[in-house]
């Protein structure tokens, strides 16, 4: 079966923007209204991150998309995205509904962290005058929320987990401890990686004291679900200055400038038809002008400007650098006929898969169907014609023949 798709949790204070990034990644209606918790249930909808096709590369003149799109030259392959309710101070002790909040989050692979940083929503997510609240208080507030949500799961019966954690083996261990969070979509890596960066690894869990306990779980969470912060209102004039000093003091997290206002207003305009824009491009063009409103120009003409100083709204790449640089995914593209580069129904280039980096050309032989994975011979490598085996580590943009001894049925 196809690779299992990313899921990237929106998280944030209440009335910073989120639903409207959401929906500028989704084009899905939500309630955008401004006071606190409008949304109640998590949206749930499909991005799609950006990638140039592989077939502009080769020069062919079109490809067939199955499970994604091409626009222009460019593959959109779909994310699952979930927007939950907004967070408060006190979240992880239930404050504002916020252990349902949390939940929600239990699956996501990556936290989009949404943050004013026109600084013009206060610490309950009331709106005030842009510039009187400090985003700085705001990111590490949410970042707190979560460490702790995270912590007091880990921390739920450890007296009894822990004495029988240290009768294990150091590998027995790792497996245990992540059974224990697997609820958290978390991986035997992630616990490698925790212990390690928590200096626990050659301490008895029993003899944790609570302050070992926080610190591993915070490495967990960093590990398992980490946080790429979205600078949202960077229409904003306050918002510039903002951004300034809170990255002379975050120095450890990705920090991406966003307008989710200009690029719903962006995207809407091109379903009218009114531009020609691509989610992702640096600039837009305007098909009929005759067409706009004085309003609607002057709006375009603030985006424009924006997108010159900004190259580009943000929301895109937010998404793309979560997917890509975060998460560490590549795209490869599986065919059946190595050298027309099409499926059985002679579709070109039809399914582009996102896989993580180290992912070998077995694993991608069991991702399109069992029965190819079970009977592997070898695969071919259609850009160059290359024979490879089963370790053989896929490479962003290869487009792969599975050679399989068992028909796929």
């Amino acid at each position: 079966m196809p690779p299992p798709t990313p899921l990237v949790g929106i998280i944030g204070k209440t009335n910073v923007g989120k639903s409207t990034f959401f929906t500028a990644l989704t084009l899905i209606p939500t309630r955008i209204e401004n006071r606190p918790f409008v949304t109640i249930e998590p949206n749930v909808g499909i991005g799609y991150v950006r990638k140039r096709c592989a077939h502009v590369e080769l020069r062919l003149p079109y490809c067939n998309p199955r499970n994604s799109l091409c626009i222009k030259g460019n593959r959109f392959i779909p994310v699952k995205l979930m927007d939950v309710a907004g967070l408060i101070k006190g979240a992880h002790k239930g404050r504002g509904l916020g252990n349902k909040f949390m939940d929600d989050l239990r699956q996501a692979d990556v936290l989009l962290l949404v943050v004013d940083m026109a600084g013009s929503t206060n610490e309950d997510g009331m709106p005030v005058k842009p510039g009187s609240y400090d985003p700085l208080e705001e990111i590490e507030s949410i970042i707190y929320e979560v460490n702790e949500w995270f912590f007091s799961i880990i921390r739920r019966n450890w007296e009894r987990l822990s004495r029988y954690l240290d009768t294990l083996p150091k590998d027995e261990m790792i497996t245990a401890l992540t059974r224990r969070v697997s609820g958290l979509s978390i991986r035997r890596e992630h616990v490698a990686i925790a212990l390690k960066e928590s200096d626990l690894e050659n301490k008895k869990p029993s003899t944790w004291s609570d302050d070992d306990l926080r610190r591993f779980a915070y490495k967990l969470r960093e590990a398992s679900k980490p946080i790429v912060i979205v600078a949202n209102k960077m229409d904003v004039p306050e918002a510039q200055d903002n951004l300034k000093r809170v990255k002379n003091v975050i120095k450890d997290i990705p920090i991406i400038p966003v307008s989710s206002l200009y690029e719903l207003a962006l995207r809407r305009a091109s379903k009218s038809g009114l531009i020609d824009y691509i989610p992702g491009d640096e600039s837009f063009k305007i098909i009929n002008e005759v067409k706009l409103t004085s309003k609607q120009k002057h709006a375009l003409e603030l985006i424009s400007d924006f997108m010159k100083k900004f190259r580009g709204t943000g929301v895109q790449y937010a998404l793309n650098f979560a997917v890509f640089n975060v998460l560490k995914m590549i795209v490869v593209y599986p065919v059946e006929d190595p050298r027309r580069l099409t499926d059985h129904d002679g579709n070109v280039l039809p399914d582009a898969y996102l896989v993580k980096e180290g992912t070998t050309a077995l694993d991608l032989a069991y991702m399109v169907h069992s029965e190819l994975g079970k009977g592997f011979l070898y695969a071919i490598l259609a850009k160059d014609e290359r024979r490879v085996g089963a370790n053989y580590v896929l490479r962003d943009g290869d487009i792969v023949k599975v050679v399989s001894a068992m028909a796929r049925r």
